[in-house]
């Protein structure tokens, strides 16, 4: 069967649309060795060395059958429905996909394993991270060049993350799979991802030319039409702020990235500006301030000494204030030793706070909670830091550290988007001390009154 014959029978399936036959009948012209099947072994020469050996036999067992059923070949319409239901199917058509790919009859009204769902959910996180160092994208390089890895545990602990909702007993009733893959919008980002490269092999460069570009069938232009489409999929965003700090001692791995970034505002989830660091800039509080002030929205990463890591999204500039500001965009997590995001409860606006030298309000930077009761909290006093058991700011809040207060060893700060324009860029005339956060906070730390703080530079003659 050629080129020809598989795009006519990939145009006979109604399901599809124009752009998804242009992928679907290559990709099956690939597998099949241009016949009208694809061999189980074929696939798996193809598909093997991609993804996590798991989600093999999951999708194997998807489209050949299990048991005393199971085939040795595959039509295109199988083939085409799997990459249908897997990028934009229902909850039915993905209910359908993950039985059967556990093995389990669509009619079988019997409860389902939780550590089967589990270990589908795990190996589709594992084949993404195998496909995002794969596809090694400008995104992915500019986090791998800077010592950002993948860590096993950390897509241990992002799958469980994932179906912690489900963790209720042994079994999960199919009616609350139903309503988690409803509701489960990362598994699916992830999911369609790892689907949309797998059916466009046949349009990846391997060296220097494409397998579809050999034979003629996929011309260039829309091969780059795949790829843009995967790209804008990929959750991960580019790491900027980096260039003249070479040996940057990461403290995120993807897993965690991809988490932190698949819970912003979207607006927000394309590159972040590197701002702080403790290992690069000490272990002073007027420097955080200083590099994070001004600087638009934000996320906060701390490792205290147990080892937990947690954080916040800050949507607000970050400014010296006597009083909270941000909005309900906020939220804050933790990644270690597990994944959690806790959003806006909408109970009160104590989403920011950062103060200095002020006799009758705590002195240092708060996301969430009050005094006595922070959401997160980090002391002037470089260093100390406290997470409370509860707090109201934030939904299903817990508290993010082992003990409530916590010593901890390494804090960053990253910067989302461009940052705000300066005094000077929009035209303003800036007094003395104005763009210099970190010395005024020095100032203010050592209570000093700062006289020049409105004394405005003269205009030009």
């Amino acid at each position: 069967m050629g080129v020809n014959s598989s795009k006519k029978l990939a145009a006979k399936c109604s399901f599809l649309s124009k752009d998804e036959q242009l992928i679907v009948s290559n990709s099956f012209k690939l597998a099949s060795k241009n016949s009208e099947r694809i061999k189980e072994e074929e696939l798996a020469k193809i598909w093997g060395s991609q993804m996590d050996a798991r989600l093999l036999q999951y999708l194997n067992n998807y489209l050949f059958g299990i048991g005393d059923q199971r085939q040795n070949t595959v039509d295109l319409e199988r083939f085409a429905e799997l990459f249908v239901f897997c990028t934009r199917g229902t909850v039915d058509e993905k209910m359908k996909v993950l039985l059967m790919s556990l093995g389990k009859p669509e009619s079988e009204g019997s409860d389902i394993p939780y550590t089967l769902v589990k270990e589908y959910v795990e190996s589709i996180v594992a084949s993404y991270m195998k496909i995002q160092k794969l596809c090694n994208t400008k995104q992915y390089k500019s986090w791998f060049s800077r010592g950002c890895f993948t860590l096993p545990q950390n897509i241990q602990r992002l799958a469980e993350n994932l179906i912690h909702e489900l963790a209720t007993g042994e079994t999960i009733t199919r009616r609350c799979l139903e309503v988690w893959l409803q509701g489960s919008t990362l598994l699916g980002q992830l999911l369609l991802f790892v689907s949309m490269y797998l059916f466009s092999i046949s349009h990846k460069e391997k060296s220097g030319v494409t397998s579809s570009e050999k034979s003629g069938s996929v011309p260039v232009d829309e091969q780059v039409h795949v790829n843009e489409k995967e790209k804008d999929r990929s959750l991960v965003p580019f790491c900027r702020g980096l260039d003249l700090i070479p040996s940057y001692p990461s403290l995120l791995d993807l897993n965690q990235i991809v988490f932190i970034n698949a819970h912003l505002p979207q607006q927000y989830q394309l590159e972040w500006r590197f701002l702080f660091s403790s290992e690069i800039h000490g272990e002073s509080f007027s420097t955080l301030i200083g590099r994070i002030v001004n600087q638009g929205p934000s996320v906060l990463i701390v490792e205290d000494k147990n080892g937990y890591m947690f954080g916040g999204f800050a949507p607000a500039n970050w400014e010296l204030s006597p009083k909270f500001y941000g909005d309900d965009s906020s939220f804050l997590f933790t990644l270690a030793p597990r994944m959690r995001v806790f959003p806006s409860t909408g109970y009160n606006q104590h989403f920011q706070y950062l103060n200095l030298h002020q006799q009758t309000l705590p002195n240092g930077l708060a996301m969430g909670g009050q005094h006595g009761y922070w959401g997160l909290w980090i002391d002037s006093e470089y260093g100390k830091g406290e997470t409370s058991q509860s707090c109201t700011t934030y939904t299903g809040y817990q508290q993010m550290s082992l003990s409530k207060e916590f010593t901890f060893r390494h804090l960053e700060v990253w910067g989302l988007g461009q940052p705000p324009p300066t005094p000077q860029e929009k035209g303003e005339r800036v007094g003395i001390l104005d763009g210099n956060v970190e010395s005024k906070a020095i100032l203010k730390m050592a209570g000093k009154t700062m006289y020049s703080e409105f004394v405005k530079e003269p205009p030009p003659v």
